[in-house]
Parts: C-alpha cells; sequence; structure tokens
C-alpha cells in the first residue's frame, strides 16, 4: 500500500508507532501517521478507531504515551497544549472547548489576549479581528454576544475561527462541519483551500466521504486502534474507504416514503418566536405546518435559519414564549417548560449531546432511565428489577453496544451514546419525537442503524419531527421536508419533488431578495 504523501513537498508531521492505553483499554497499538507541508491529510475512522486521541497527542492534550511524534524532522515532546500552540500546532475539537460566560471575541484569544496601552486588554480591537475573520467565513456573528446563547453551529464556528485565527503550521479539524450547513461547509472549503496554497498541513477528521473526497490530497484509516490503509485520494473511492473503516461493506439504505394517512399529530399555526438583542439567535415568522401520525418530517435550512429555535420552541425550551397556536393530538397546548412538555408527549434530542444530552458521570443505565424514574420507583427508591429489566429492552432494542448498564457512558461510542439518548425518550413513549441532528458526529454505521431505527419508529405510528445539516440524510430518511429561511417557511416538499437543488434554492430565497 502506497503511504499516500506526495513527494513534492517535505513531511512536516510525522508520528511513529504510537501506543496509547486508557486502564486497560488500548485506544492506540502502534500508529504511524505522516502528513507533509500544503497536504490536506483525511483522518478517517469509526468511533472509538482512536483518531481524536491521536490528534489530542499531537496537539498536547494528551502527554502520556507510548512512540514519537516528529515535527519538521525534530523529535519532540511536548507538556501541554500551549507547548503545541507554540510549535504553530492548532487544533478545532469535536467536543466544543468554550467558555460559556465569556464573550466570542474573548473566547477566541483566550490566553493570547491582544493589549494596549499600560497592558490593559485592548477589547475594541479583539473584536474587530474576531469581526473580519467572521466575514472571512461568512458567519454574521457578534463578536461581543456571550458564547453560551449562541446555538451549537454557530459555537462550532466560533471554535473555527479561534483556530484560524493564529497561523499555524499544523491544522487539526476534527468534525468541523458536524454542526454548520453546506453554505457556511462549503466557505470553510476555501478556505481550507487557501491554507493548503499557503503551505499549512490541514489534518481533516471526518466521517462525510464527500468531505474526504472533495479536499483530501491523502486518506489514513484508523480501525480498533490500529492503522489500516494509508492511500492518494485519487487512488481510493469512498466504498473503498468504509470498508476499510467497518471491515464490511455499508449497503446504501433507502427507505419509501409514506403517504400521510395517519392523524395530524402536530398542527402549527402563526408560530411566532422574537429573539433577544444580541443573542444570535434567530426568530420565527409566522410558521404553518404538521406532522402526521406515522411519518417523518424534516427541516432543512442554513446555520440561523430557526431549525432548533422551532424545535426549542415545541418542547418548552425556548428562552421566550412563542406565539401562534400549537395542537397536539387535536388539543391546543403552550408548554412554558420542558417536563409540562414531556408529561404531554413530546421528546425532544437535541443536538448538542455532550452539554445537552449526556451526563457523563452517570451510567448507560441512569442515562436511559433518567426522563421515566417516577415509573420506576417504589416507596419513592428506585426499584433495580424495574429499572434492570427496562435498560436490558432498551439495549436490546436499539442494538446498544455496551458492556452492560452499569457501564460508564463515557466508555461508549459516539453512535452508541446517541442511541442511550434515544432509549431516554423513548421511554416516555412519546406522540411527538423531535430529532435536532440526530446523527452530528456519528460514524457511517452509526448512521445506518439510526437511520433504520428511526423509520421503525414512524412504522409504529410516531410522529417524527427532524432537523439535519446534511441534505442526503432528509432525502433518505424524510417524508416530506420543509424548509427554513431566517425563520420564514419558505417551501414544504413531498421527497417526490425534493433535491438538494430545489431545497438549496428554497433556503436562500429570502437572502436573495434581501441581497438583491
Amino acid at each position: 500500500m502506497s503511504d499516500g504523501v506526495g513527494q513534492g513537498d517535505p513531511i512536516r508531521v510525522e508520528m511513529r508507532e504510537i501506543t496509547k492505553r486508557f486502564g486497560g483499554v488500548h485506544a492506540l497499538e502502534g500508529v504511524t501517521f505522516k502528513a507533509r507541508a500544503g497536504e490536506v491529510h483525511s483522518l478517517c475512522g469509526e468511533n472509538g478507531a482512536g483518531k481524536s486521541t491521536l490528534m489530542k497527542i499531537l496537539a498536547g492534550a494528551i502527554t502520556d504515551y507510548q512512540g514519537q511524534v516528529v515535527l519538521n524532522g525534530k523529535p519532540v515532546a511536548f507538556g501541554g497544549p500551549k507547548d503545541a500552540e507554540d510549535a504553530g500546532i492548532r487544533i478545532i475539537h469535536q467536543e466544543l472547548n468554550l467558555v460559556p460566560d465569556l464573550s466570542v471575541a474573548s473566547n477566541i484569544f483566550l490566553g493570547r489576549e491582544m493589549t494596549g496601552r499600560f497592558g490593559l486588554v485592548d477589547d475594541r480591537a479583539m473584536e474587530a479581528r474576531a469581526r473580519a475573520m467572521f466575514d472571512r467565513l461568512g458567519a454574521p456573528i457578534d463578536p461581543r454576544a456571550r458564547v453560551g446563547e449562541l446555538r451549537i453551529g454557530d459555537q462550532q464556528m466560533v471554535e473555527i475561527a479561534k483556530a484560524l485565527m493564529f497561523d499555524a503550521a499544523i491544522l487539526i479539524m476534527d468534525e468541523p462541519t458536524s454542526a454548520i450547513s453546506d453554505t457556511e461547509v462549503a466557505r470553510l472549503f476555501r478556505v481550507i483551500n487557501d491554507l493548503r496554497r499557503a503551505g499549512t498541513t490541514v489534518i481533516y477528521i471526518s466521517h462525510k466521504m464527500n468531505e474526504v473526497f472533495t479536499l483530501s490530497d491523502s486518506v489514513t484509516v484508523l480501525r480498533d486502534g490500529r492503522f489500516v490503509a494509508t492511500a492518494p485520494r485519487t487512488e481510493s473511492d469512498p466504498a473503498r474507504v468504509v470498508r476499510w473503516m467497518v471491515g464490511r461493506e455499508i449497503a446504501g439504505l433507502s427507505f419509501q416514503p409514506h403517504k400521510a394517512t395517519g392523524k395530524a399529530m402536530l398542527q402549527v399555526e402563526g408560530l411566532s418566536l422574537p429573539s433577544r438583542p444580541r443573542s444570535g439567535r434567530p426568530s420565527l415568522s409566522g410558521l404553518n405546518f404538521e406532522v402526521h401520525a406515522g411519518e417523518i418530517v424534516g427541516i432543512a435550512g442554513l446555520l440561523g435559519a430557526g431549525r432548533t429555535e422551532l424545535l426549542e420552541s415545541l418542547f418548552g425550551a425556548s428562552p421566550e414564549p412563542p406565539q401562534g397556536t400549537i395542537r397536539l393530538d387535536g388539543v391546543p397546548v403552550r408548554f412554558s417548560r420542558p417536563d409540562r412538555a414531556i408529561v404531554a408527549g413530546v421528546a425532544l434530542v437535541t443536538e448538542d449531546r455532550k452539554t445537552l444530552g449526556l451526563f457523563d458521570q452517570m451510567t448507560v443505565a441512569e442515562n436511559i432511565t433518567l426522563a421515566r424514574l417516577n415509573s420506576l420507583t417504589t416507596g419513592g427508591l428506585v426499584d433495580p428489577r424495574r429499572e434492570g429489566q427496562a435498560v436490558a429492552k432498551a439495549i436490546v432494542d436499539l442494538s446498544i453496544k455496551t458492556a452492560g448498564g452499569r457501564a460508564a457512558i463515557t466508555s461508549l461510542s459516539g453512535g452508541n451514546q446517541q442511541k442511550c439518548i434515544i432509549a431516554r425518550w423513548l421511554l416516555t413513549d412519546p406522540k411527538l419525537l423531535l430529532l435536532d441532528e440526530p446523527t452530528r458526529g456519528i460514524d457511517v454505521g452509526a448512521k445506518a442503524e439510526i437511520y433504520t431505527l428511526i423509520r421503525r419508529l414512524a412504522d409504529l405510528g410516531m410522529a417524527i419531527l427532524m432537523t439535519s445539516s446534511e441534505l442526503p440524510e432528509l432525502l433518505t430518511v424524510s417524508d416530506r421536508i420543509l424548509v427554513l429561511c431566517e425563520g420564514r417557511l419558505t417551501a414544504e416538499l413531498p421527497r417526490s419533488e425534493a433535491t438538494e437543488e430545489t431545497i438549496m434554492d428554497a433556503a436562500t430565497r429570502f437572502l436573495d431578495r434581501v441581497t438583491a
């Protein structure tokens, strides 16, 4: 197998025989990896394959390992992330690494603040630099906004801006597009190509094969903590890379769309939602639509279109109360808190698995049963037998790969963690399931399993409303697709009429009017 690295530019980084254990578990076993100057090198593998661990070693976040890191021909040993940054290595983490209570600009310059006279922090200068970077990325984010008030997609753009702000010789991007729309992805790709031409080494981690084969010069695949193969992009193809990743073929999924024959489970009339000044969150205006029992309705739109805000308003989780009429199973409802929505039969799987979904100090069982403890108690105490039965059934029904209910939730791959969150909400027996980016940051094999699960739930009569930044995902799973632009509904398309082109046309329709 060719090493996949071209011969025109010098090797900038080489990682030799890297081995890392967590307890008795091998995260990496003798992995070798190298990348050249001016190269985009994709690193692929399923969740748990060791990609992020390998890059955390290169970025100085993990310092206890076996093997050797060689930078520009010289062995290095970083004592922490600052040492790696000083050596010209920056990383965009898969799990966002921001301080919620600080402003956008303060997060970008954290630890490298700009100062003016008398050594005081120069907020205006940092805000101006941040604004220029967001203009380059095409992201309308206020540098003065508090990061904790931004939606997850905007936070991801802040993380990207943070890494790009300082000239890096090596830029590691760990799933940088997992929460941003196709338009923002295209802008990011243009920036990556600029970096390549400037000689920056970009190490790109992604489960999205279309991104890998659009950007990459070379592709390296890990599986179960071991090196599998490296090849030039021109000598490989997506099917081969997926086969290397999972050790088997992944068949393309295709579901027949359902006609809306069930009763209208959700009816929305004139739904509007104001946004707080400087929150960075979009408003909603005059939305009208229905979701029927047994139907999957997808929500498409660019970053800031209002997809997450729509689901939050239906779940009673929006910062401001929505206006308009919401009917659930024919009954008018207005949820002021999520717990009231849960009792009424509404469940929400959030887009931010780490912050809003998982309780990482708890076990698999505790994460699954958290929203239904009242039905698993006897005399005010959780009944271990009933809890165990519920968890065992969920593990089997959703094919969760785990050592058991007592295993730490953090020991599971991202796909299996997501299944645990879905299992938690299925235990509440919802009439309406709201899914916000349900496959964000999980690998191709786990995606296929979650698609099949969503389709099976709809076949059993559940009404499902889901968002996704990946248009092929919506076109695979949905029966109908609603398109939002700047908080307005610009199209409602049956799957037979929906294409990526028609969706993008509707997603930019109002923007085109504004800029005309």
